[in-house]
């Protein structure tokens, strides 16, 4: 395919809104995720960033509508619903707890959380491929969200690496030291 067939337009307009409305969906079970996350570590040392974290998130799912809006991709409501239960699902996992909390949950919410910011990232990044093609699109709002995931992302990368080393052992150090060994 030349270069020339391969931009230009956008194609699959269909496919493009079952993967925004999927995205859209992540960041509802995402909010629900930090919210739950920050009420278990209210006076906490992580309770201001999971405050920014949740607002940022939610500033991420306006731009993510907004993008759709100027697309006129309809938001598909079952999707979000069904999102939404499955974070409040998701809680009654087995964690080695029957009627307490795990120290294991934090761990894995934090894992959790980190691997959807790069999703996330992820997302914003098709979306500002698709602005090349996609006047409507608000190329530096895209921009700006990515960014902002990748400082999350720095961030959740070393509180993972604390909070393991909390449940298991060891020397949490920064997470680009533990790239580099």
């Amino acid at each position: 395919m030349s270069e020339s067939s391969a931009a230009g337009a956008l194609r699959n307009p269909e496919l493009l809104g079952i993967y925004c409305n999927d995205h859209l969906a992540a960041a509802t079970g995402g909010i629900e995720l930090v919210s739950r996350m920050l009420g278990r570590h209210r006076g906490s040392a992580y309770e201001p960033r999971l405050e920014q974290l949740l607002n940022e998130l939610r500033e991420e799912r306006s731009v993510l509508r907004s993008s759709m809006a100027a697309l006129d991709i309809p938001v598909r409501q079952y999707k979000q619903i069904a999102s939404w239960i499955g974070e409040k699902l998701s809680r009654a996992k087995l964690n080695g707890h029957v009627l307490s909390r795990s120290p294991l949950s934090d761990l894995v919410e934090f894992e959790f959380i980190a691997t959807a910011v790069l999703a996330k990232r992820a997302g914003f990044e098709t979306l500002r491929e698709v602005a090349a093609v996609e006047s409507r699109l608000d190329e530096a709002a895209l921009e700006r969200m990515i960014a902002q995931a990748d400082k999350q992302h720095d961030w959740l990368a070393d509180v993972r690496r604390e909070v393991a080393a909390g449940v298991f052992g060891g020397s949490p150090g920064p997470a680009d030291a533990a790239a580099d060994s």
